[in-house]
């Protein structure tokens, strides 16, 4: 068994408590993400002030100011051209509470990360991980920010393929810094195995379709299920673009791919549960929960035409589907270094 090379003084299982709140941060993130994009929020900040951008507008005249800022949008002059103040406050609240969650998860992670290096108290073998993973949370700062700016002209959305690098930079992290928790916690440095690599990828690429079905409204083109309007394959698909940009840009056939591709990862998801069910019960338990959930909830969201509750929901319990894939991948692989 390989393990840490921990000091005396190093205490891996409160390292692996700070690790389990900073993922809970990011799974709060994330769904306030969701619930930004629903609401057509993301676009109402139109600048990125990393600090001082903490600070919300505190009176009428800098209401106003921030206000104009947005008005020199195009998503205000092609599609909010109407709205009012009290409108604009509405989706600046939650883009505000999403970029505000985003400067906590840094705060959250990055002064205990310096606190536990200065009383040496990370063991050798993760203080260059977790510097790695506090590196890459600023890199997804610039992303989101990039994102939004992709928004800003000639359209009234994110590019679709940004809002997919977003999410999916930050459901890495969550994944990463999940798995070194569980690292801590049993005091050893567990690697992925092949299956399970397979599995957590298969996830992975439904967990992609699924951004690019909320970037393009996707979900949209048809509110029945399993026939997309009458038929198994949609009609409408743009093929003049060429299949490469139809797989990220078609509405209808990104909505087709994650209808069925679905299949796919419940079927990996399965086969995953049931490796575990020896080893960990509550793991296998946790994967055939999540999954079988997230089903009926993919199938409510479409069958109630994305109504927000049911698609906030839908996101956050693909988010949980992914923590207990980690959980579950995490488990098999101590089963193989135990086994060697």
């Amino acid at each position: 068994m390989t393990r840490f090379d921990v000091p005396l003084s190093a205490r891996p299982a409160l390292i692996a408590r700070w690790l389990f709140i900073c993922a809970a941060f990011i799974l709060l993130m994330v769904v306030i993400g969701g619930v930004t994009r629903l609401t057509e929020s993301g676009l109402s900040i139109v600048e990125w002030k990393p600090l001082s951008g903490a600070i919300p507008p505190l009176n009428d005249a800098e209401w106003q100011a921030e206000f104009a800022h947005y008005k020199t949008s195009s998503q205000f002059a092609l599609m909010n051209s109407q709205m009012t103040l009290d409108g604009f406050k509405h989706i600046f609240f939650w883009e505000y509470l999403h970029r505000l969650i985003g400067r906590l998860v840094g705060i959250v992670f990055g002064l205990p990360l310096v606190w536990f290096a200065i009383k040496r108290k990370i063991p050798r073998a993760l203080l260059g991980r977790l510097v790695l993973l506090f590196i890459l949370g600023g890199a997804q700062g610039g992303i989101g920010w990039l994102m939004v700016a992709s928004g800003l002209k000639n359209r009234i959305n994110v590019e679709p393929v940004m809002l997919a690098a977003h999410l999916t930079m930050a459901l890495l992290l969550l994944a990463a810094i999940l798995w070194t928790a569980l690292d801590c916690r049993d005091g050893q440095r567990v690697r992925l195995t092949p299956f399970a690599a397979l599995a957590i990828a298969t996830l992975a690429v439904q967990i992609i379709f699924g951004a690019l079905t909320a970037g393009l409204r996707a979900g949209q083109v048809s509110n029945t299920w399993p026939l997309m309007n009458g038929y198994v394959f949609p009609r409408g698909v743009n093929w003049g673009q060429g299949l490469g940009k139809a797989l990220v840009n078609d509405p209808f056939l990104v909505a087709f791919i994650h209808r069925w591709w679905a299949w796919v990862a419940v079927v990996m998801m399965i086969l995953l549960a049931r490796k575990v069910r020896r080893i960990n019960r509550k793991a296998s338990i946790a994967v055939h929960v999540a999954f079988g959930t997230q089903v009926l909830l993919g199938i409510a969201t479409v069958l109630n035409g994305v109504w927000l509750p049911l698609a906030a929901l839908h996101q956050l319990v693909g988010v949980l589907t992914l923590c207990a894939c980690v959980w579950a991948a995490h488990v098999l692989g101590r089963s193989a270094l135990q086994k060697g």
